[in-house]
């Protein structure tokens, strides 16, 4: 029988690699989106068979039916990925009280919600795998992005403290924390700088989404069943 993967803001960047990437491993994929219709609906025809799911984390109500039409449609949730996030590059006292407030709501409720009712349903089962997608910045902070390195502390924090306390449920909980990966949301990121991080970077160059999908997918897999509580950084050794 084959297992089911949850993955949070699923429709492009590091969500979209890492669905396409458990689908060719032979897993039933959920793919979540809220905003990036369009997106989403390409990768459900490029993957067929996959359950689409609207919905925003940031709210209850969405993520409890979510979690609920996935047991419903594949019969359980084995995998849980929490990758929804968004970014907010800004000196603190330009950054607004709205904007923390997003920040924090989809990064980190977000990924408490997910957590919360995946978890009922992996309890049952005595087994089941979460990874929480974090960053470099919630490792070591970044200039004019205070506010997103906390959220993503946050998620660090969460991680560690849900992996004892899940442990003895048979659940594993760890975190990936990327580095300068080649998604939408650094497209902004002017070519100086890029340069400037490559050098910065021991494999000297930008990752690829592909490259954290595959170490998603080995913290889901039976390689990784004694792994639980850690922080694995895909960042090329910028953070060492």
């Amino acid at each position: 029988m084959s297992k089911t993967v949850f993955i949070t803001g699923s429709s492009r960047g590091i969500g979209a690699a890492t669905a396409k990437l458990f689908y060719n491993n032979g897993y039933n994929v959920v793919i979540n989106y809220n905003n990036s219709e369009k997106e989403a609906l390409a990768l459900q025809k490029e993957l067929p068979g996959c359950l689409l799911l609207k919905g925003d984390v940031s709210k209850e109500k969405d993520v409890s039916e979510m979690i609920a039409k996935t047991v419903s449609h594949f019969g359980s949730i084995d995998v849980l990925v929490n990758n929804a996030g968004i970014s907010v590059v800004n000196l603190l006292t330009d950054t607004t009280l709205e904007e923390w407030e997003k920040l924090f709501s989809i990064n980190v409720t977000g990924t408490f919600l997910t957590s919360k009712y995946a978890t009922k349903e992996m309890i049952k089962n005595h087994s089941g795998k979460i990874i929480n997608i974090s960053s470099i910045w919630g490792v070591s902070g970044a200039c004019m992005e205070s506010c997103y390195s906390a959220s993503k502390g946050a998620v660090i924090a969460f991680t560690k403290a849900l992996a004892k306390e899940l442990g003895p449920s048979g659940i594993t909980v760890n975190c990936v924390a990327p580095g300068f990966i080649d998604t939408d949301m650094n497209n902004d990121v002017e070519e100086a700088d890029r340069k400037a991080f490559c050098d910065e970077t021991p494999l000297g160059r930008i990752g690829t989404p592909e490259e954290v999908a595959k170490t998603i997918l080995f913290l889901a897999s039976d390689n990784a069943s004694f792994i639980t509580g850690q922080i694995i950084g895909v960042d090329g050794g910028v953070i060492i």
